[in-house]
């Protein structure tokens, strides 16, 4: 063998061996794929809270600017009735 086939052949022995050492140790490779699926998760839950952001300001904006949707809101979340109105209770059991 040649002396460059044999430095070849160790530096892929050492590439090898460092890339097992990596794999194996709690804090090389493994720790790596653990904090890019906790970045991912993030991310996902980023995107959530965003398009929920997003529905609430056009809630805000729809109560702020339409007194159809307001009266439907008081309604619904408080209970309030209109004078003369009458309210049934259904519940099941």
């Amino acid at each position: 063998m040649t002396s460059r086939r044999k430095l070849l052949m160790v530096a892929a022995v050492v590439a090898v061996a460092l890339s097992l050492a990596s794999v194996a140790d709690a804090k090389g490779f493994r720790r790596y794929l653990r904090l890019r699926q906790d970045v991912e998760a993030l991310d996902e839950r980023n995107r959530a809270l965003a398009a929920q952001n997003d529905a609430l300001r056009k809630e805000i904006a729809a109560l702020r600017q339409d007194p159809a949707t307001l009266e439907q809101s008081v309604r619904e979340e408080l209970g309030y009735v209109k004078p003369g109105e009458i309210v049934f209770h259904l519940e099941s059991p």
